[in-house]
């Protein structure tokens, strides 16, 4: 099982007051499935993602990513964790717009000290049919292009997890669809669990499940 989120919770303090960003989450995510978190704002799907991706740590239950238990390994672990095994798309993409495409897309590796970056950015550019505008800068792309960059920056060190947080949010419908078919992809071709958080329904439709939150609990898979 790629992601295991048993009974996970999250609370935050606010104003000398406990408030509960998510009650007792229990989800697998298994290699090659697709899986929509639905919800309207605020309902938790971000604090999801977050404990998903190892960026932030449950306050009660466990969350494991391949195996290992996030909230029991030191730094380096960590960093190893989320360079290697997790990949983040954006709905504000995150391009860095003083790098072109390829570079941007080749930043995680260089990172991480690798070698033969380039052609590894290459690949995963031209995966997504994106190696044409290598040499351009972020900002002389459209929405959907920048997506597509971002999506292959995620997928560059062939991570089995990738995460997207409303990932057609700032896109018209039929590029917001291209989107989508390209997420699909990543989990029938590529392997990958795929957990995308989405408000939008029609949207959510092309996953495996549905799971909808509400007030930061499960209310329902479909």
């Amino acid at each position: 099982m790629i992601l295991a989120m048993r009974k996970a919770g999250k609370e935050y303090i606010t104003d000398g007051s406990r408030v509960a960003a998510l009650r007792d989450v229990s989800l697998e995510a298994a290699a090659g499935e697709m899986i929509a978190v639905v919800g309207r704002s605020g309902c938790g799907k971000s604090t999801l993602l977050h404990l998903a991706g190892a960026m932030d740590f449950p306050t009660s239950g466990t969350v494991a990513i391949d195996g290992e238990i996030t909230s029991d390994l030191a730094d380096a672990a960590l960093t190893r964790l989320r360079r290697e095994k997790v990949g983040f798309v954006f709905q504000s993409f995150q391009l860095l717009n003083t790098l072109s495409v390829v570079e941007n897309v080749e930043l995680p590796l260089l990172l991480a000290g690798m070698s033969r970056t380039r052609d590894m950015a290459v690949e995963r550019l031209s995966w997504v049919e994106m190696d044409p505008y290598a040499s351009r800068m972020p900002w002389q792309l459209s929405g959907g292009q920048q997506q597509r960059v971002a999506i292959a920056r995620a997928l560059v060190a062939s991570p089995p997890l990738l995460l997207a947080d409303e990932p057609t949010g700032n896109l018209d419908n039929a590029t917001g669809d291209t989107i989508l078919a390209l997420l699909r992809r990543i989990a029938n071709e590529r392997g990958a669990a795929v957990l995308m958080a989405t408000h939008n329904q029609e949207a959510a439709a092309i996953a495996d499940r549905i799971v909808l939150l509400r007030d930061g609990a499960v209310a329902g898979i479909d």
